[in-house]
């Protein structure tokens, strides 16, 4: 049963990783067109705030994947192994109980 529970917490922590990448998606489309910009102080610290978080998780996946110029497809890839960490996590936990 605490098996259950930390996968159940890892869970939840994935499943705010990646709410914090979609942010971080639509600040930067955002902040691209000009619709919200750095000179707000919490708009600024909200994005350097995120920035922080996720560099350390974002910057391996980086390193991995082959440069395909403007377009930065390491969030997208994070999200994937994420949500397939998650489910193989589940589904040891539904193992482990039966």
């Amino acid at each position: 049963m605490l098996a259950y529970t930390l996968i159940d917490i890892i869970g939840y922590l994935i499943s705010i990783i990646v709410t914090l990448v979609i942010i971080q998606f639509v600040m930067s489309l955002l902040l691209q067109f000009n619709v919200i910009n750095y000179h707000n102080n919490f708009v600024n610290a909200a994005w350097q705030a995120i920035n922080a978080l996720l560099e350390p998780i974002l910057a391996p996946v980086r390193r991995i994947m082959p440069d395909t110029g403007a377009i930065d497809f390491s969030p997208m890839v994070l999200i994937v192994g994420l949500t397939i960490l998650q489910k193989v996590l589940y589904g040891l936990a539904i193992a482990s109980v039966q």
